[in-house]
């Protein structure tokens, strides 16, 4: 399985959440989530399941971002992995 991770550009507030959308191949599965500070975050699989806190921190669940590239990471993947397997 390949996923990816995109942020989602639609306009947002000061201090809003952050949206991104998960990818697996080109199908969206899911929308990730952190707020501003990265403090609190969660993903909305589109068969409308939300989880809080999906891998420990949002730093382990994105990478990158700024001038490097926006990528999940292997923790991510593993989870994302398992959850599309039941």
């Amino acid at each position: 399985m390949s996923f990816s991770i995109e942020h989602d550009q639609s306009s947002r507030e000061s201090f809003s959440d952050y949206r991104y959308r998960v990818y697996e191949g080109n199908r969206l599965i899911a929308y990730y989530w952190h707020d501003y500070r990265g403090d609190e975050h969660g993903i909305e699989f589109a068969d409308g399941t939300k989880e809080s806190w999906p891998v420990g921190r949002m730093i382990d669940f994105i990478e990158g971002g700024g001038p490097k590239p926006l990528a999940l990471s292997a923790r991510a993947v593993a989870y994302l992995a398992a959850r599309q397997a039941r």
